[in-house]
């Protein structure tokens, strides 16, 4: 990267940081831009240069959750089994969560207030939807199956993050209480005999 695109990296880390700490702790509707900026110690107009909203904020956010999990599963061994490539695939949002206790709270407080903004929720649906796509593609290409005939890798895919999304609203409801780590696993372990028959016929 230049020196000018870490400068506007940097910049936009700052404006993210700062509004999803001010929207986890008062809401959604409480938050305003003028609040954002200052927070941030930056302009109205520079806000508007990197987000058009403070939905796209949070759009931001989903969009990282989700960065590497079909890279996750091309990387894993050929030799691996479905739902454990699967696993390992769907956990990578979760530990980039809890990967150290300051950002644990404060992803736990953003999932928190998507799962309770219907406005909000509607785009991590959205962004699940490309989600389960990028798994669907790669389980095909990994299993070489058919994708104009085999129902598989979406159905797959579409288990997996099952999976993931009763883990996210177990871990919200329970105010972090609980551990994703092994709340994904349990949740593996019902879908895992599924996955791996069906992965394993033609």
């Amino acid at each position: 990267m230049t020196l000018a695109e870490r400068k506007r990296q940097l910049v936009a880390n700052e404006l993210t940081e700062a509004a999803l700490q001010l929207l986890a702790v008062k809401g959604f509707d409480a938050v305003t831009i003028d609040e954002i900026v200052a927070a941030a110690g930056v302009s109205k107009r520079t806000f508007f240069r990197y987000f058009a909203s403070k939905e796209d904020v949070v759009v931001q956010f989903l969009a990282d959750m989700g960065t590497g999990i079909r890279a996750e599963l091309a990387a894993r061994p050929a030799e691996e089994s479905p739902s454990v490539a699967l696993r390992h695939a769907v956990s990578v949002p979760l530990d980039a969560c809890t990967d150290h206790a300051d950002h644990a709270e404060r992803a736990l407080r953003v999932v928190q207030l998507i799962l309770r903004t219907p406005a909000l929720h509607a785009r991590f649906l959205e962004r699940r939807s490309q989600w389960s796509d990028d798994l669907a593609a790669e389980l095909t290409h990994r299993l070489e199956r058919d994708p104009d005939t085999d129902l598989y890798p979406r159905l797959a895919a579409g288990m997996a993050l099952c999976a993931f999304d009763a883990t996210l609203r177990r871990w919200s409801d329970s105010d972090g209480a609980e551990d994703p780590g092994r709340l994904i696993a349990r949740a593996f372990a019902v879908v895992a005999p599924a996955l791996d028959a069906a992965g394993q016929s033609t």
